[in-house]
């Protein structure tokens, strides 16, 4: 597979966390590619007699579609990873793109949950870390984060402790 973040791993590093972003990401995309299909269809029927027209249509049609399938495919190639060492993004379908932060770079997460987010199903993390401002600072549209945050906060903090542990 092509576009697989696996090739991007070391030999010695263990994948906990591997997903894409939530579908809902496209939506804007998708909004303003319905609103170009209806835009062309509108002026098909209004310019039916004139070849120039129809012309255009065909083509802000073919221009919509051919973006949102370039929208689709990069949403589909790209991954977010969490290993047992760092967390990564792949993404891009011409250029390829992988940005990554070691996991003992990190010092502070957050994640937040819009009103859509929260019936949607996806959130945003904000991750800190000692020194400059990282590429992975803010990551949008992960699908489940309260679990996420569970599964990354166990890797930076380390497992708790059992309850029978802790009764002692």
């Amino acid at each position: 597979m092509p576009y697989a973040p696996e090739k991007y791993l070391l030999p010695t590093e263990r994948t906990v966390i591997r997903v894409r972003r939530h579908w809902a990401v496209l939506s804007s995309d998708g909004l303003q590619a319905i609103g170009l299909v209806v835009l062309a269809g509108v002026l098909s029927v209004l310019g039916r007699t004139s070849p120039d027209i129809q012309w255009v249509a065909w083509w802000v049609l073919l221009t919509a579609l051919l973006r949102f399938a370039f929208v689709w495919g990069e949403w589909f190639v790209e991954r977010f990873v969490v290993t047992d060492m760092r967390v990564i993004i792949t993404s891009g379908i011409i250029t390829r793109k992988v940005a990554m932060m070691p996991l003992v770079k990190v010092t502070d997460m957050t994640y937040e949950r819009s009103v859509l987010g929260q019936m949607l199903g996806y959130g945003t993390f904000i991750v800190e870390s000692a020194g400059q401002d990282q590429a992975l600072s803010r990551i949008g549209f992960l699908p489940r984060p309260d679990r996420l945050y569970i599964q990354v906060a166990e890797l930076l903090f380390g497992k708790r402790p059992s309850a029978e542990a802790a009764a002692d």
